[in-house]
């Protein structure tokens, strides 16, 4: 069993409830920021003006295992277009591209995953599995939002919107501790 910080959005009330059965997949991302205070403070953020919500994983896990919950998974969050209803998003926390998203000479990730984060990431599944006896699928952000954007150095170059978890998730680890089957590009239902 993972220790747990419930540490709500001040929005998440406004967040439309779900049941356990709507719920079949996981989407990992990674924050593409240097650590968890500005992760919470992107996760505040109220962009959705006419439900007064804003973007967020359910989710996050620090470098060094902490866990925290920002929105309860029984409430849909968002955090992968076209996949919120049915899916509880994890965000880890990682550098990604920061701070140069959309740069086109910055694509490359690094950053690895370390140990103790990957650990506390497959402990949080397991016990979400049990909780949510439908969660059987996973996806990487990358695998279900394929948009491209201009690139920010170059308007005439495209790079990907979201690469996020990355080259340098360990995806055979995940894959061998639990029993999830990894979906990609899949179209939204």
């Amino acid at each position: 069993m993972i220790d747990i910080l419930y540490a709500p959005l001040p929005y998440e009330a406004r967040l439309p409830e779900r049941s356990p059965g709507d719920v079949d997949l996981l989407v990992i991302h990674c924050t593409e920021l240097p650590d968890l205070g500005m992760a919470r403070e992107y996760g505040e953020r109220v962009l959705y003006e006419d439900r007064g919500t804003g973007a967020s994983g359910h989710y996050y896990i620090d470098r060094d295992g902490t866990t925290l919950c920002y929105v309860d998974p029984h409430r849909t969050a968002n955090h992968t277009r076209g996949y919120n209803p049915r899916s509880i998003g994890i965000e880890l926390v990682n550098l990604g591209r920061y701070p140069d998203w959309f740069r086109s000479d910055n694509q490359v990730m690094t950053e690895p995953y370390p140990d103790t984060q990957v650990d506390a990431l497959v402990a949080l599944v397991a016990q979400l599995m049990t909780r949510f006896p439908t969660l059987r699928l996973v996806a990487g952000h990358e695998d279900l939002d394929l948009a491209r954007v201009p690139a920010s150095d170059a308007p005439g170059r495209e790079v990907p919107r979201k690469r996020d978890p990355g080259p340098m998730f360990p995806w055979d680890r995940l894959l061998a501790d639990l029993p999830l089957t990894r979906i990609t590009a899949a179209p939204p239902l």
